[in-house]
């Protein structure tokens, strides 16, 4: 059944009768039905995501005509006559350089994923594939696609035709009918391309599109062997010396928490965009994205940026809180008309606000390149609701609709999703009045302000998703960030050797920084350069230029983003070879030149709502103005930009003499196992479930090879920094039962991990309130790319670690805890807030031996100013501290708060253990449950206390546990005899492969269980 465009549309608008409720949803969703494309199946996944979402707050389209919608939606052909074609839906064959393997393979992918799809290969992460699958690195794959469909459709009318990728890895020769188009080598770009004229001309009857690629490995070979490209120091992980030159995501060349499969392939959405050359003189209703405004018009915008600021605003200055708003939009458009008399304007449904049209140069009729227009508009400073991350406030987001005006008849829009914001990045000295006042430490500023006051910023590191872009989904990530929410973090750090992360599904795969903006979590963005030195030549600065700037204007209209930082660690490198090598001097103007000058111009002509950081970890700025890296130059006893520390020795992971005094740690982290569950997914034989079996071992990467050794030499170290962690705080674990010893060995793993980062974030908070104003504390790291030894808080499926749980606790906004220095014996009890208004509490501890008899209690009330401590306890000498005639191997101590917050109730529990619970004299704690139809759970301890008792869910199932009472994601807790705990499992049940478990197949342990059955 065929339909036309006109009759689809009667019959949708016809079918739902409720018109206004029913337009908003066409303006937003629907506006895909003139989506004339291949693109059939995003159109059932966008109208099924509207499905699920439709009865949000945003949202009021009654449920039942949603459901009428997806059904007709359902019922439209793959090809109707259009202006935008999704090359997804053309038949695509892959096949190696020799053409002995040829199979059938889809877009957007990568080698490595069609070539298991059609079996050559099995799953990548299975067993030792990074190894053996390596020789699919070592050839050079062409992906081929048949554009007779295409062809057919553009010979039917005057037309120009632009091919679009936006994103090929990495390095390709692109063919169309027969014609050699372009050779790319950046897969952080956005490629354009007028093939009109190549359509028309088929060369030897070839109707082909051809994406030739080029093995990256050896193409960083052949680049770095020519003479005129410096050699330069970078840490090699597995593939060495080639990253530094190839414009790809640096850990594909493997990391120490990952694998090297240097994947090829269009990982993102690739369209085709036909544009008919006269105008049909029609206002056209306003769509979700800016690429299909091309659906009906002669227009195609390459690029669209939209940035809200305040009027006089600059990235190195605080903003005027009080000023109007600017909200700036800027397109990049290739048209095939001639538009004499173009203007934007942008109207706001919510806030009943319409703009005046802003007159815009003109753009020409030329589809070879694209024109640069733009236009500022004045908002009232207290005409919008602002955004605030979700632990401060309401991240708001309005839909923005931004109109080009063609000429007085035709129009085209889109609405584009944004917030209200003022974010920025403090980075002046403290006066002389902060030092001796507020006993602030001599230096500089190192912290972020939201709307004009300063917060603590809490929260984790992110990685790539996996080794294969192309694969992720927006509900694998979304739900990851979820994670990040539910565990109180306001900010997560997007590591400069990853990704971009995407925008949206359509032109992006899968969505992050509109999940952010929605979520309410804060972003810190980063260029894509990492531990390395970057050789400076002409043909770099030409590729990295226009990745730079496509990618900041478009995360520019995510309130979410707070900064850009030129990238990973490399200030540090810099700063070591500079003071070692004779030659430093050298490497140090280089970096200058590339992170100092290059890109800070490059983002600052950008971005003018969020600062620009040479690299993540930095000494910070002598000037903002001129910017100036400060490097060495610093003044004994003052403290400047920020820090970060990894210690693997075991023995010092609670000696707070050895964390950084700053005033922001952005990564700090210690690598731990992920779970029995995660290795059953990868493991293949019994044997390998033993903690330093060779397939094990070879996943751990830290410290990496250095090189393409396999298994990874250098492994036994950081097994062993695990293994001398957990002898040395916990029982070791030992039973009769080798799988179960395995389990124990892995959680335990975990359990230090925890215990590390979670004594860490304490002591930073802590910091708060002292000198070093310490305002800022990211893990390393929150998600895992595959399943092996990582610092990760998640695990590559899904499932949280202990540290998740850990960091739910200490991520609260009062949080009590014990800092025991042991040396002096000296333990101090503080509560510490991250609140803006001082806070009211009671704090309870409570003394009891292992088998649970409460020995000692007592009760404190607080008042804890913003931002800042409030002493409950100071105590020296065990003989003090302790209950009378008790060993500090028998006790425990369990430490307690209650608190109103922001009109609710909020509570804390910690504990303090005088010595390493591996001295600690447990007793069986005879745990019973109680297992609820709900996925509910109560745990009774009746022999003794249960240290860290925790509660798995059965493979194939992602979610997380909740307090029944509190609602607050609850593992990994004390049991104590008489005091039941009951959890409730929450299950992602979309991303949950078993989707009704049995209550029977969850799992409960103790550190009991580490050497019993």
């Amino acid at each position: 059944m065929s339909f036309s465009l006109a009759h689809a549309l009667t019959r949708l608008k016809t079918f739902c009768i409720l018109l206004d409720a029913v337009v908003s949803y066409l303006r937003q969703y629907i506006s895909l039905l003139c989506f004339r494309s291949s693109d059939h199946l995003l159109l059932l996944r966008l109208t099924a995501h509207y499905l699920h979402y439709g009865q949000t707050k945003h949202h009021v389209l009654p449920m039942y005509l949603l459901k009428a919608v997806y059904a007709l939606v359902a019922t439209f052909p793959l090809f109707a006559s259009g202006e935008v074609f999704n090359l997804a839906g053309l038949k695509w064959n892959l096949k190696n350089e020799n053409g002995s393997i040829s199979i059938p393979a889809s877009i957007p992918s990568q080698a490595h994923l069609d070539l298991f799809k059609a079996g050559i290969i099995t799953e990548p992460l299975l067993g030792i594939n990074d190894f053996t699958q390596r020789w699919i690195i070592n050839d050079n794959w062409t992906y081929t696609a048949d554009l007779s469909p295409l062809i057919a459709q553009t010979s039917k009318q005057k037309s120009r035709t632009l091919l679009v990728f936006y994103g090929i890895d990495t390095i390709a020769n692109i063919t169309v009918a027969g014609h050699p188009l372009a050779w790319v080598n950046n897969q952080f770009r956005q490629y354009t391309y007028d093939v009109t004229d190549l359509l028309a001309s088929p060369s030897r009857d070839d109707h082909n599109l051809t994406v030739a690629l080029e093995s990256a490995w050896f193409y960083g070979q052949n680049v770095t062997s020519r003479p005129d490209v410096e050699w330069v120091h970078g840490d090699i992980f597995e593939y060495p010396t080639v990253r530094q030159v190839t414009r790809k995501t640096q850990s594909d060349f493997g990391w120490d928490w990952g694998p090297a499969f240097i994947p090829s392939g269009i990982f993102k959405p690739a369209f085709a965009i036909i544009l008919p050359t006269t105008s049909n003189q029609k206002v056209s209703l306003p769509v979700s994205h800016p690429l299909l405004v091309s659906q009906d018009s002669p227009v195609f915008i390459e690029e669209s940026g939209l940035e809200i600021s305040k009027v006089g605003q600059t990235p190195i200055a605080r903003p005027n809180e009080s000023a109007d708003w600017l909200v700036n939009v800027t397109l990049s458009v290739r048209s095939a008309i001639a538009v004499h008399l173009p203007t934007i304007s942008i109207s706001i449904p919510e806030l009943k606000l319409t703009l005046v049209p802003v007159r815009i140069k003109s753009i020409p009729a030329g589809t070879s390149a694209s024109t640069v227009v733009s236009a500022t508009f004045k908002i009232p400073n207290n005409k919008p609701e602002r955004w605030f991350p979700h632990n401060l406030g309401t991240p708001k987001l309005y839909n923005i609709t931004t109109t080009l005006h063609l000429d007085t008849s035709h129009s085209v829009s889109f609405v584009t999703q944004s917030g209200f914001r003022t974010i920025t990045l403090v980075q002046s000295p403290y006066s002389q009045s902060d030092v001796e006042k507020r006993g602030i430490t001599p230096g500089d500023q190192w912290h972020f302000e939201i709307n004009g006051k300063a917060f603590y910023s809490s929260g984790t590191n992110i990685i790539p998703f996996d080794p294969f872009y192309a694969r992720m989904t927006s509900e694998q990530v979304r739900w990851v960030l979820e994670s990040a929410v539910l565990s109180g973090q306001n900010m997560l750090r997007i590591w400069g050797g990853g990704i971009y992360q995407p925008s949206d599904e359509l032109t992006g795969g899968y969505d992050f920084y509109t999940a952010c903006d929605e979520l309410g979590i804060l972003a810190w963005s980063e260029l894509i350069f990492s531990d390395a030195l970057y050789p400076l030549n002409d043909f770099l600065l030409e590729s990295v230029e226009p990745e730079v700037r496509q990618n900041v204007r478009r995360i520019n209209k995510h309130p979410s983003n707070v900064q850009w930082a030129g990238g990973n660690e490399i200030e540090g490198i810099v700063i070591s070879i500079n003071q070692t090598q004779a030659n430093g001097s050298h490497y140090l103007s280089e970096f200058n030149t590339l992170f100092g000058e290059f890109l800070y111009d490059i983002v600052s002509e950008e971005a003018h709502s969020v600062a620009y950081t040479d690299c993540s970890t930095t000494s910070g700025v002598l000037s903002l103005d001129p910017y100036e890296i400060r490097y060495s130059n610093k003044t004994p006893g003052f403290i400047y930009g920020n820090s970060e520390r990894y210690n693997y020795d075991a023995s010092q992971a609670f000696n707070y003499s050895t964390y950084p005094v700053s005033r922001f740690v952005n990564e700090f982290g210690f690598h731990s196992q992920p779970s029995f569950f995660s290795w059953e997914e990868v493991l293949e034989s019994p044997d390998d479930f033993s903690f330093n079996s060779t397939v094990v071992a070879s996943r751990d990467h830290h410290p990496p090879a250095g090189g393409l050794s396999f298994p990874n030499p250098n492994a036994p170290q950081g097994q062993g920094q695990m293994t001398v962690a957990v002898e040395t705080w916990l029982p070791t674990p030992n039973t009769t039962d080798t799988n179960q010893t395995f389990a124990q060995w892995c959680w335990s793993t975990q359990i230090f991990q925890s215990m590390n980062m979670v004594s860490e974030i304490a002591w930073y908070r802590r910091g708060a309130g002292l000198g070093e104003n310490n305002l800022g504390s990211l893990v390393w790291q929150l998600n895992d790319i595959w399943q092996g030894t990582s610092w990760s808080s998640i695990e590559y499926s899904g499932r949280w670690k202990v540290l998740q749980y850990g960091m739910t606790n200490i991520y609260t906004p009062l949080v009590i805890y014990p800092f025991w220095t042991s040396e002096n014996e000296t333990l101090q009890v503080l509560v510490t807030s991250d609140r803006w208004e001082s806070v009211k509490g009671s704090a309870q501890l409570t003394w009891y031996d292992w088998k649970g008899k409460e020995l000692q209690s007592s009760k404190h009330a607080f008042n804890v100013p913003t931002l800042n401590n409030s002493k409950i306890l100071t105590a020296s000498g065990l003989e003090n501290i302790l209950p009378k005639n008790q060993s500090k191997e028998d006790v425990w101590l369990l430490l307690n708060l209650t608190a109103e917050v922001d009109g609710r109730t909020v509570t804390n529990e910690q504990v303090f253990t005088p010595t390493s619970l591996a001295n600690a004299p447990l007793v069986d704690p005879e745990i019973t449950v109680d297992r609820g139809d709900d996925l509910s759970f109560t745990l009774s301890a009746h022999g003794g206390v249960a240290p860290w008792t925790w509660v798995d869910h059965p493979a194939g199932t992602v979610g997380h546990f909740v307090d029944k009472k509190t609602n607050v994601p609850t593992n990994g807790f004390y049991l104590v005899p008489g005091i039941d705990r009951t959890v409730v499992f929450k299950p992602n049940v979309a991303l949950s492969k078993v989707k009704s478990p049995s209550s029977d197949d969850f799992i409960v342990r103790s550190l009991w269980n580490n050497t019993h059955l």
